[in-house]
């Protein structure tokens, strides 16, 4: 930030009673961490600092001792991106917030930091004169409050004064149900600039999922990242819970965050169709690539022992990555669509994936297809639960694969990948440790 901009921020901030910053950034997981910090220091582009490791803190709040993270725990700088500047819109006191890229002392972009992992990506496509389009279909579940975790979590009371018992996909009635927490909810994020598309009522019993509009891939998942942020936010004002596990509820639809994806050339023209309307070589490329790249990568489309719970035959939820035309059965999906709208639906990550790093992954391994030019397999014409599951089954099958994988680390950065491994392995290793409802429900009365 120059002079002038310094003071021009400094007095919008004290217009408008701005007394604090919120400066965020995504941790390895999607969720938000940083540091609160005056307006007035903020505008005056104060330097802000934090420990380098706290990108890659576990869910468990716990750090890796792998080398890979140096004993002295350095800092790194934050640097406010100004185009993600905006108001918080449940904050009791005036409050602004603006997401940070994570960036090291001596100018380079932090390795561990989800938000610098999908620029590196980018710079790939921008070194070849290409842009990504990308816009995500997320789906999540609002619950009843939920204090005691051994419990099972349950649908919220409506304003008919009954909870909902499911099986009401596109129910326009109870998608009013909550009317007053979809008010609050749009108004944010309306103030908030994310940008969304149709909401509906899923399958799931008060299970939710609403599309963003396609853009900038960077701009969405910066969207992806505030939109599940606002969720929870606003949810906890209505005395909800906003909940993006991908298999929240036993015997309930699990819930996924669908990638649609296309790539333009610098004149702005769709590289996956041609002028006569026809897919070029390129969208099969791009399918291959997604093909041949995904599983080693099943890990950030999958960061959790729970995301494995999703992939059920017959679901929605995909088990291989065969691709098929409007077909849903299938990983990877072609829409339907105008030529200008070409694109492939990436249908394997979860909700709970963070978005960062989800759409690097893909975006990744769909420009590695177009290098190398390699070859899809053939589009699935009927069912694709049919196929063989090509997919890790289980989190140690998928930290497996990614570990052994000759490719992950030119995908997605040496670096991150070792330092992602050993973040997922002590979750996992937390995990082992914890003993659960089924454990003591059948084993207890009879081991």
């Amino acid at each position: 930030m120059n002079t002038s901009s310094n003071d021009d921020l400094a007095e919008r901030f004290r217009a408008l009673g701005v007394r604090d910053i919120e400066c965020l950034f995504p941790d390895v997981s999607g969720y938000p961490r940083g540091k609160l910090m005056p307006a007035a220091a903020f505008a005056r582009g104060q330097e802000l600092r934090i420990a380098q490791a706290i990108p890659m803190q576990c869910v468990t709040g716990e750090y890796s001792y792998d080398p890979i993270f140096p004993d002295a725990d350095p800092d790194v700088r934050l640097v406010p991106d100004l185009a993600t500047l905006r108001p918080v819109p449940w904050a009791s006191t005036p409050r602004w917030m603006a997401i940070h890229d994570c960036i090291e002392l001596d100018g380079r972009p932090c390795a561990f930091a989800p938000r610098q992992v999908l620029q590196s990506v980018l710079a790939r496509y921008a070194e070849r004169g290409l842009t990504p389009v990308v816009a995500p279909e997320i789906e999540f579940y609002l619950t009843a409050p939920n204090t005691d975790p051994a419990k099972p979590l349950t649908a919220p009371m409506g304003r008919s004064g009954r909870a909902e018992v499911g099986q009401s996909a596109f129910s326009l009635n109870l998608l009013n149900e909550l009317a007053p927490f979809w008010d609050a909810f749009h108004a944010a994020i309306d103030t908030l600039g994310i940008r969304g598309d149709t909401w509906i009522h899923e399958v799931g019993c008060s299970q939710y999922e609403i599309n963003l509009l396609h853009g900038d891939a960077l701009a969405v998942a910066d969207q992806a990242f505030l939109f599940k942020l606002a969720a929870k936010e606003v949810a906890l004002q209505h005395g909800l819970n906003a909940v993006f596990m991908a298999k929240p509820i036993s015997g309930e639809a699990g819930s996924s965050m669908h990638l649609h994806q296309s790539v333009v050339d610098a004149q702005g023209r769709n590289i996956f169709t041609d002028a006569a309307g026809a897919d070029t070589p390129a969208l099969g490329h791009f399918i291959a690539g997604l093909q041949a790249y995904g599983p080693d990568l099943m890990l950030v489309y999958a960061p959790f022992v729970n995301s494995f719970r999703r992939y059920v035959s017959g679901s929605q939820a995909p088990t291989t990555l065969a691709w098929g035309r409007d077909n849903r059965t299938v990983g990877l999906r072609v829409p339907t669509s105008s030529p200008a709208a070409r694109r492939v639906e990436n249908r394997i990550a979860g909700a709970d994936a963070n978005p960062y790093l989800a759409i690097a992954a893909s975006l990744a391994a769909g420009l590695a297809g177009l290098d190398e030019q390699l070859t899809p397999t053939e589009p699935v014409q009927g069912n694709g639960y049919d196929e063989s599951h090509g997919l890790p089954r289980t989190f140690l099958a998928a930290h497996e694969r990614m570990a052994h994988s000759p490719h992950a680390a030119r995908l997605m950065g040496a670096d991150f990948v070792r330092a992602y491994l050993a973040v997922k392995a002590l979750e996992h290793d937390s995990y082992l440790n914890h003993i659960s409802e089924w454990e003591r429900r059948f084993l207890a009365p009879q081991a």
